[in-house]
Parts: structure tokens; sequence; C-alpha cells
């Protein structure tokens, strides 16, 4: 089994096909993130094989130039936004470096990490405009197979609508890390001493695996 397969899988369905239509009207008429082609970069850089870690989030950053179709990441040229400042404020708190500090997570990703939002896509300058739309179906139903099919995932959820996707996943099997969001808003209702990426590492020394370089 690979990304592509089960990507594929889910196309074929038909929330997926009405989905499909919206984001092709979305596209052609308004300026919509990440590029089109960029909407399932986190399945290209995070093999199948390799993967750890499932870090969600809510919908992609919605200001230009920053969503690159991995949650939370954005490119190396541009200014960290507020919820990456506080990532790496808490990777560098709680295990001393950190590995982006530019703020492009392609690292994590190339290690077994899949940075996927809840929602893959969004209207400029429009937090949440992708909601309902189809991709919480899209997202529930890779969770659901990466649930049943694999085993010793550290799946971390961060904020109110990626905690809600726990009850999706098989506990007995694996590990699921929660904490408030990390903007702004939150951070400091919880998120800043959560300490997830040592909780992950510590999980995955446990359970044989090789660490995460954060």
């Amino acid at each position: 089994m690979n990304w592509q397969k089960i990507i594929k899988q889910e196309q074929a369905k038909e929330y997926y096909k009405s989905l499909d239509k919206f984001l092709d009207d979305e596209y052609k008429t308004k300026k919509i993130y990440p590029r089109k082609d960029k909407i399932f970069r986190a399945f290209d850089l995070c093999s199948y094989d390799k993967l750890k870690v499932v870090i969600l989030g809510q919908d992609p950053y919605h200001q230009p130039n920053q969503a690159q179709g991995l949650a939370f990441s954005t490119p190396a040229s541009i200014k960290n936004p507020p919820s990456m400042v506080n990532i790496i404020k808490e990777v560098i708190s709680d295990v001393g470096d950190c590995e982006c500090l530019d703020g492009d997570l392609t690292p994590w990703a190339n290690q077994g990490v899949l940075l996927i939002n809840a929602v893959l896509t969004v209207q400029d300058s429009s937090a949440n405009s992708h909601k309902n739309k189809g991709w919480e179906t899209f997202t529930d139903n890779i969770i659901k197979h990466i649930s049943k099919e694999k085993e010793n995932i550290v799946f971390i959820l961060w904020g109110a609508s990626s905690i809600k996707k726990a009850k999706i996943i098989d506990e007995k099997k694996h590990h699921i890390i929660t904490s408030v969001h990390p903007s702004p808003l939150s951070a400091y209702r919880g998120f800043f001493g959560s300490k997830p990426f040592s909780k992950t590492n510590n999980f995955l020394k446990a359970t044989n695996q090789k660490t995460i370089k954060w």
C-alpha cells in the first residue's frame, strides 16, 4: 500500500467528486492556498512505509506565500508566522535544539512525520473558508486507515478540531498526544510546556523505532 493508492481510492468516492468540483471553481475564481500542485505535498514527502508520527492542524495558512502543503510549515524564505514561532519555542524548550529554525518542516516530513491539516485548502485571508466541504471526510479516512493498518504511530493533535479526531484512532495500538493549538490565541493555555516532542521520542524509543530529530 502507498499514499497514492489510498488517495486514489478516496478520489473515486462521491464526497470527493463534489469536493473536487468545488475546488475547481474556487481555484479558477479566487486566490486559494496552497497551490493546487502542493495540496498533497505532505504525502509526497513522508513515505507511507516510514510513517511514525502524524501532526494534525486545522487548515492551511491563509496569507500569501505561507502555505506549502505541510501543516504549520512555511517556506524558509519568509518570516515565521506566530504559530510556527511558538512551535519552535516549544521544540527548543522541550528537546534543546530545533532542526527547522527557518520554519520549513521538510526535514521532519522526510523522517516520517506526516504534517496534515483537517482541511487541506483555504481561501486567501479567510480562515476556515473550506471547512465542511469534504476535506474532513478525506482526512478522517486517512487517519482511520493509518489507525487500522499501522501500529505504534504517534498522533499529535493540536487544537479543538484536531482533538476530535482522537475518537477514530485506536488507542490500544497507537499513542495520542493532545494540547491546545500553538497559535498566539491559545499557546499560553497549555501548548507551552506540553512537551510533545520529547514525549513522541520517548514512545518511539520504547517501541524500538528511530527517534525524530526535531
